[in-house]
């Protein structure tokens, strides 16, 4: 009797681990209505997923979470995951039926086909919510959907559904203020000793960056932070490392009042300088009926600026059909940039410059880096004062990298060997062997474009900059 008791308990709990099996399989296995919205199924995945367990400000934490040490292990995972990824303004996108952000698009997309997300210990708590072909297929569909719609720039075929996009459409521009804004940027009398202008950290010539780790100010003046290049700024959804500036106008009216940069005192200290220059003051007025006025200038440099965009580079060229625009070597490092994670953040048309990114993401830059902190290091924190922005920047775009040495907003590499094996390693916590690093080189070299019809070069030496600028 016992050992007919005992069989039927072994029968009864095989009998509840295999529906248990089947169950999990079914739950797995399936996707969203196909009668949804591609937004309303990938809405669905994310939230079937678990992704705001994690990936948002104020989760709502399993039970499990107040458990001891397992529920110590549950918080710092949903707190590393929000540090890492903040996905409520894509799913409040899809719920709107607005433009999610490309970036939002390619780090969905990249961990749907990569199956990394959510991790193990999450799914085996959360019968169904792991990522299948199923359901990477559907994320696939909505990003190439996403992209073809968007951006409208004529890619076909596979390379309709690429996270990098060529520039295709220039900006409609006002030629008669282009031609002010070409003046004020290069004019010296923006600052307060008429020795620097615009064009002193960002020369047309030197692919729009002074290639020094720090640029010089008035009296030179040291500042604290790597000039970005003004060279397809205008595709930047901020400027400024830590994101100050919404609009090129705005960036545009820093500098001058900058104590390090131009240290002028005020707009009126250089309206009144540039007023005593009557043939241009006439050409200003021709154009701006209410004359010189702080606005008038910072429209007419953000004007010029829109026209600094590099397009017909070799990857462009490639990305619309061209297959002999790119070696074996450079398709290859394209690959690897995608593989390892790079287009996520890296991404559109300036491959960049559309997110703001946590500088050592999986291991700790700053803390390696062998440099005392300094403001500057606090990147997007400074003017947020949140927590979560501390060590946060505007990630810079990669168009004519091969011209901007050095890198980083610490201006701390010179080449980009250096810059890209080290990105791997801080931000994907991968080592990169030395043909990979030279494929994915090679590839970023096909970044550089043409300005007014001609290729971009830069009349300084590749990889030189002074380097004794270090705080």
């Amino acid at each position: 009797m016992k050992r007919l008791l005992r069989n039927l308990l072994i029968v009864a709990l095989a009998l509840v681990v295999v529906l248990c099996v089947i169950y999990r399989v079914v739950l797995s296995s399936s996707t969203p209505n196909e009668e949804l919205a591609l937004d309303a199924r990938v809405t669905a995945i994310l939230e079937d997923g678990g992704c705001l367990s994690c990936h948002i400000a104020e989760p709502e934490l399993p039970f499990y979470a107040n458990f001891p040490v397992v529920g110590k292990l549950v918080k710092q995972d949903a707190q590393d995951g929000y540090r890492a990824y903040d996905i409520a303004p894509l799913v409040e996108a899809l719920k709107a039926g607005v433009e999610p952000s490309v970036i939002d698009v390619a780090k969905v997309e990249k961990v749907a086909l990569d199956k990394s997300m959510p991790m193990a210990k999450y799914y085996l708590m959360h019968w169904g919510s792991q990522m299948t072909d199923a359901k990477a297929s559907v994320v696939a569909e909505w990003a190439r959907e996403f992209r073809t719609e968007h951006y409208n720039d004529g890619l076909v075929g596979e390379r309709a559904a690429e996270p990098v996009r060529p520039i295709v459409a220039l900006p409609e521009v006002d030629a008669r203020k282009v031609k002010l804004g070409f003046d004020l940027f290069h004019d010296t009398r923006l600052s307060v000793d008429n020795t620097v202008s615009c064009a002193s950290c960002h020369a047309l010539d030197t692919g729009g960056v002074d290639n020094h780790q720090y640029s010089h100010g008035v009296e030179e003046r040291l500042g604290g932070v790597n000039a970005p290049t003004v060279y397809n700024a205008v595709y930047n959804f901020v400027q400024f490392w830590d994101g100050r500036a919404m609009t090129l106008a705005a960036q545009a009216a820093g500098p001058p009042l900058n104590p390090v940069e131009m240290a002028s005192t005020s707009f009126d200290e250089i309206i009144a300088k540039l007023q005593a220059d009557k043939e241009f003051v006439e050409a200003f007025n021709a154009v701006y009926p209410d004359g010189l006025t702080e606005a008038n200038i910072t429209n007419a440099i953000e004007e010029f600026e829109r026209t600094l965009v590099t397009p017909n580079s070799q990857f462009d060229k490639w990305l619309l059909g061209d297959d002999a625009a790119l070696t074996a070597e450079q398709l290859r490092g394209y690959e690897l940039f995608k593989e390892n994670g790079c287009a996520t953040c890296h991404a559109g048309i300036n491959l960049g410059g559309e997110s703001y990114e946590l500088m050592g993401l999986r291991r700790h830059y700053f803390a390696e880096r062998g440099l005392e902190l300094t403001e500057e290091d606090n990147g997007r924190y400074k003017e947020t004062k949140q927590e979560r922005d501390r060590h946060r920047f505007k990630t810079p775009g990669l168009r004519n990298v091969a011209l901007t040495w050095p890198y980083y907003h610490d201006g701390t590499r010179l080449t980009m060997d250096e810059a890209v094996r080290d990105m791997a390693r801080y931000q994907c916590d991968v080592e990169l062997a030395d043909a990979e690093v030279d494929a994915i080189v090679s590839f970023l070299y096909t970044l550089t474009g043409e300005y007014n019809g001609v290729l971009l070069t830069n009349d300084n030496e590749y990889g030189v900059a002074i380097v004794d600028d270090h705080h």
